[in-house]
């Protein structure tokens, strides 16, 4: 049986879950708590909910018809998941403070009050709501559903001990919204990419 190490180095000047290198480093200072509360800082959560948006697309036929449909998702993806951080971080503010990890994210560190952080929310959702107006009228309901997933998603943290599985609930969403654009009939091979 092979052995593996793992090797670590901790750096006092940089706290695991949040980095002001990178993009976050080119902003405006004023700008750059509004960045990670949106973990624009990780972009793998926006990929997380584009891919299946566009899997949606491309299977249910549109990708070379639709890729203008393809592109309002993407920016759906980025705003919307933004959203979900600022959402999750406002549920979670109380307890980010008691744990080392979390304790450095905008809110719970003091950089960004309450009231900012529902201001910068209601901004994402508006680019969000631009996005859905993209959408056709069976898209735009599957979209809204999803709102009910993740308001949830905070708080199944507290009631069990798998909410990943919750948050995949969440991110594999938009498959069914980018199917719909392209379909809006109802298909089986939707429900089974969802699965």
């Amino acid at each position: 049986m092979p052995t593996y190490r793992v090797f670590m180095t901790t750096r006092p000047d940089i706290v695991p879950d949040t980095e002001y290198r990178g993009f976050i480093g080119l902003l405006p200072t004023a700008a750059r708590p509004y960045a990670l509360l949106a973990r624009l800082d990780r972009p793998i959560g926006w990929w997380l909910l584009f891919w299946p948006c566009a899997w949606g697309v491309a299977l249910a036929g549109g990708a070379l018809q639709r890729w203008d449909m393809i592109l309002w998702l993407l920016l759906g993806s980025i705003a919307m998941r933004g959203a979900g951080c600022v959402y999750n971080d406002i549920i979670d503010r109380d307890l980010d403070k008691k744990v080392e990890r979390t304790r450095s994210r905008p809110l719970a560190s003091g950089a960004v009050s309450t009231k900012a952080a529902w201001v910068w929310l209601i901004l994402l959702c508006a680019t969000g709501l631009i996005v859905w107006w993209q959408l056709n009228m069976a898209a735009k309901l599957i979209a809204l559903a999803s709102l009910a997933l993740v308001a949830a998603y905070p708080f199944m943290k507290r009631i069990t001990w798998w909410p990943q599985v919750w948050l995949g609930m969440v991110f594999s969403w938009g498959v069914l919204v980018g199917w719909t654009t392209i379909d809006p009939e109802y298909s089986a091979a939707m429900t089974l990419l969802y699965l």
